[in-house]
């Protein structure tokens, strides 16, 4: 079975997002920040009247935190109800991978990006990371944020 993935940079990685739980893709735009979060999130922005959280990718993969520029865009994910915009350098382009052809992520320690990851997968001889979106996310609750 095939299945369409959006593919992006973080930190000179290719990652991949199954283009289902894409929303749209935003322009850079300057981040509120909020107290008493973690340091992966980067803040909110108005989305639409909606406050949006948003994650700084590299950072919550365990890399060091992006300054933020115009050239960086806000990927807009939707898991279940919640939606959650992700940090990313560019974004490259749309791949049609076999989803047999995605392999398990190798074991390794726990404070890799590994836990966070789907699997891989080979697209025009570069290695993608295909994100695991709920594992990204669901452990921040903006209500406890303020």
């Amino acid at each position: 079975m095939n299945r369409q993935l959006i593919t992006f940079e973080v930190e000179n990685q290719i990652f991949g997002i199954d283009i289902m739980a894409i929303r749209e893709i935003r322009a850079w735009t300057p981040t509120t920040r909020l107290p008493h979060v973690p340091h992966y999130i980067a803040g909110v922005v108005n989305l639409r009247g909606t406050v949006l959280p948003v994650f700084d990718l590299a950072a919550r993969l365990g890399w060091r935190t992006t300054e933020p520029t115009a050239r960086h865009v806000i990927i807009v994910t939707q898991v279940n109800e919640q939606f959650r915009g992700l940090t990313v350098d560019a974004v490259s382009d749309i791949a049609t991978i076999d989803s047999e052809s995605l392999q398990p992520p190798p074991a390794t320690s726990q404070d890799s990006v590994v836990p966070f990851l789907e699997g891989l997968v080979a697209i025009d001889e570069r290695m993608v990371m295909v994100l695991n979106l709920p594992s990204l996310t669901t452990d921040f609750d903006l209500r406890e944020a303020a």
